[in-house]
């Protein structure tokens, strides 16, 4: 039975607030990082987050017959797995945690910029991607607005060393992410689901290790001190950002394609300063503002090049 053309933009319809709702989640994730990193140890709290994560993915792979794709993964591609965890879960939170104990989430968020940029730059580099000009000149702008806006109006001082070290460490999110999309490129035949889950639940197994050899178990027993806010985001950043924004994330690459779904992205930046402000008070100024809507404009630059 064919849907008629009232359900069929409903449906539609119905896909784009997801994705609205998944820029939020996303955005909504750098705020509940700064209230977990300023109340438990980093490490603590990343493996709390990747811990609940893990589980409700697996409920989640498993019913839609995920056990079965396991035997579908060639020997070689286990090795990329572990690396995408070692980068994409365990060196990315630990630069997020780390980085929110010293810089304000609103701030940090911009960081979140500079992805499409360096994964772009790189994959010319070492898989000879095409960039036309558009996308060169979205690069250097989104490049030039997120370095305004993560140093606080002064670009320069990150290229100097003299910044602080939040704004320093929070850099570090974007090699890691960087580094586990291009590996994805390594993993031909292993579907989105299974490669989120699998390094979900490596990188969490990499936490718990860390955390307990480098914060050892008087970093467990602060739980017990820790504050309803802080459990309320770490269960947010497991539920919504890691697993419900990346199922509706998934749901619009289905139905619009990767690029349009891709294209929400954008927006996590602004929800990411938007909930800062509003649950942190943290402020808004000339250098955040300024900077991020030029880092932002350049990241529909390159989103528009890519398609042109």
């Amino acid at each position: 039975m064919t849907q008629t053309p009232l359900a069929s933009l409903s449906a539609r319809s119905g896909i784009h607030l997801r994705l609205l709702g998944m820029a939020a989640l996303w955005g909504a994730s750098w705020p509940m990082g700064r209230i977990v990193a300023l109340s438990v140890p980093p490490l603590l709290g990343a493996s709390l987050r990747f811990v609940m994560a893990s589980v409700l993915l697996l409920l989640w792979w498993l019913s839609v017959g995920g056990a079965q794709r396991v035997k579908h993964i060639a020997a070689a591609q286990w090795g990329w797995l572990v690396l995408a965890a070692a980068t994409g879960i365990f060196g990315y939170s630990v630069s997020f945690m780390l980085g929110l104990q010293h810089l304000p989430a609103g701030r940090a968020a911009m960081v979140i910029t500079l992805n499409p940029a360096a994964t772009l730059l790189l994959a010319a580099l070492f898989f000879h991607e095409k960039l036309n000009w558009v996308i060169v000149c979205g690069m250097v702008l989104a490049i030039v607005g997120a370095a305004m806006a993560i140093s606080g109006g002064a670009p320069w001082a990150l290229l100097s060393g003299s910044v602080g070290a939040g704004e320093l460490i929070v850099l570090g999110c974007v090699g890691c992410w960087v580094a586990y999309t291009l590996i994805g490129r390594r993993l031909q035949g292993v579907d989105a689901l299974t490669m989120t889950t699998l390094t979900a639940v490596m990188g969490a197994v990499m936490l718990l290790g860390a955390s307990w050899v480098f914060e050892g178990a008087s970093a467990w027993h602060s739980l017990q001190q820790a504050a309803p806010s802080t459990w309320l985001s770490v269960f947010g950043m497991a539920l919504g950002a890691t697993v419900l924004g990346y199922a509706w994330f998934l749901d619009g690459v289905k139905t619009l394609g990767a690029s349009a779904a891709a294209a929400y992205i954008t927006l996590v930046p602004i929800f990411g300063v938007l909930f800062s402000n509003l649950w942190l008070s943290e402020h808004m100024d000339a250098s955040l503002l300024i900077g991020g809507a030029l880092a932002i404009t350049g990241m529909g630059i390159m989103h528009w090049g890519r398609r042109a």
